[in-house]
């Protein structure tokens, strides 16, 4: 098993994992990609405090609503273009699409999938989950053998930066078609709206 968020958006990956092994079955977690680039954007201001802003980085021309494709937190979120490039290498019945909200909101339903697609016994359930109301995230709740339970580390469950009403509706439109090809790709809706 091997975690990178880098991964699946990176243009050589695919080809290098399939002649690893085309056996790879691969898990992707998604979330909506404004709400992705908003906690990109935060994440990244709290270790460059004199960053641009969010709106000069995301877009080439705000007022007539041009996307800068090229930023890195906006192309992330261009699932349907990350997932061709996969396609070429992997058939999608070895690929599974977690859902980053769900992932919060029921993460034992969410994990219960993981596990069907892995093949694996249902053993992680509900009963391993509390709701961290400082972090605003569900925990692992901790094993016998263990002192502390398991939560995201401290860069997860921080407040987002409050973006503009008017950026933010122009990059739904931006990602609409992308979000609407890649639910099309999957044959899931995630309602990213």
């Amino acid at each position: 098993m091997e975690k990178t968020p880098s991964y699946f958006v990176t243009k050589e990956t695919p080809h290098r994992i399939s002649a690893m092994s085309q056996e790879t079955k691969l898990i992707v977690v998604v979330r909506d990609p404004v709400t992705r680039a908003i906690s990109d954007y935060t994440q990244t201001l709290s270790k460059t405090p004199d960053l641009p802003s969010f709106q000069d980085l995301a877009f080439r021309n705000q007022t007539l609503g041009i996307v800068d494709m090229s930023w890195n937190a906006i192309r992330i979120g261009l699932y349907a273009l990350h997932l061709e490039n996969w396609l070429r290498y992997f058939p999608l019945t070895q690929i599974h699409f977690v859902s980053g909200e769900r992932l919060i909101t029921d993460p034992a339903g969410e994990l219960s999938r993981v596990q069907d697609f892995l093949g694996l016994k249902r053993i992680v359930t509900d009963k391993h989950f509390y709701f961290n109301r400082t972090k605003g995230f569900p925990c692992l709740k901790k094993p016998e053998s263990s002192g502390s339970p398991r939560c995201l580390g401290k860069s997860k469950g921080r407040t987002h930066v409050q973006i503009d009403r008017d950026a933010i509706e122009q990059l739904r439109d931006f990602y609409r078609p992308y979000n609407v090809k890649f639910y099309e790709m999957v044959g899931h809706d995630f309602k990213w709206e």
